[in-house]
């Protein structure tokens, strides 16, 4: 019977078997570097899973770097050595889901680097991107309301400013989380996200004017509070 419905915990336990069983199809020469992965009715019936979970497995597989997926041709099995192929899977395997702390440590690294960059290469398009962000979280400040989305929305503007587009995935990749984590906790009271206003602009200015310097200064004395917070969680 294949399963339908499973809890978020089970998910993951079904994903990992999946991809343990996609691991062992490339160790046993089923599968070679470059072939063909079979469809995913194939592999659901094979491995007595649902689709559903099959497809999961293969878009984690595909966002590491392990499967590439080629439209109307196919899924294939990346041109990686089976030895570093086997670590690599390893590592996936045991991989825990990010908690708030890890999640905002990221997030600040990769922003001292991307508003550096946006700094240097923004275009007039970019800043008019981080303008409208900034003012649509002074907007909803001011009226009293969370803005939780509207802040993560300028960042990602610099994100997108910064022009690699490696960070920019990064970022949206974890900001889906970061904003359930923010109204999980309510980090940002009402002082806080006014005082935010202030160094939102401060942070639009350095890039505006290109000052690489200034602008991650800024942007270090803008997560200062948030980064003292997670440290401080219990």
């Amino acid at each position: 019977m294949k399963i339908e419905s499973l809890t978020l915990s089970e998910n993951q336990m079904v994903q990992n078997t999946i991809i343990t069983k996609i691991r062992d199809l490339i160790n046993y020469k089923n599968l070679e570097p470059g072939d063909k992965l079979p469809s995913e009715r194939m592999l659901s019936d094979k491995f007595e899973v649902s689709r559903s979970n099959v497809r999961d497995a293969i878009q984690k597989l595909e966002f590491f770097g392990l499967l590439k997926s080629i439209p109307q041709s196919g899924t294939f099995v990346a041109n990686i050595g089976v030895i570093a192929m086997n670590g690599m899977i390893d590592d996936i395997l045991g991989l825990k889901a990010p908690d708030f702390k890890t999640l905002v440590e990221t997030r600040i690294l990769l922003e001292l680097k991307t508003v550096r960059l946006a700094a240097l290469r923004r275009t007039e398009e970019d800043l008019e991107a981080i303008k409208a962000a900034l003012d649509a979280y002074e907007d909803k400040v001011l009226l009293g309301k969370e803005a939780v989305q509207e802040d993560l929305l300028f960042h990602l503007a610099i994100a997108k400013a910064c022009g690699n587009s490696t960070m920019n995935m990064f970022m949206l990749t974890i900001t889906p989380q970061i904003i359930m984590n923010f109204e999980k906790y309510h980090v940002c009271d009402k002082g806080r996200a006014i005082v935010g206003i202030q160094e939102h602009k401060e942070i639009y200015d350095a890039i505006k004017k290109q000052d690489t310097v200034l602008a991650k200064q800024k942007m270090k004395d803008h997560f200062s509070v948030l980064y003292q917070y997670c440290y401080n969680i219990t």
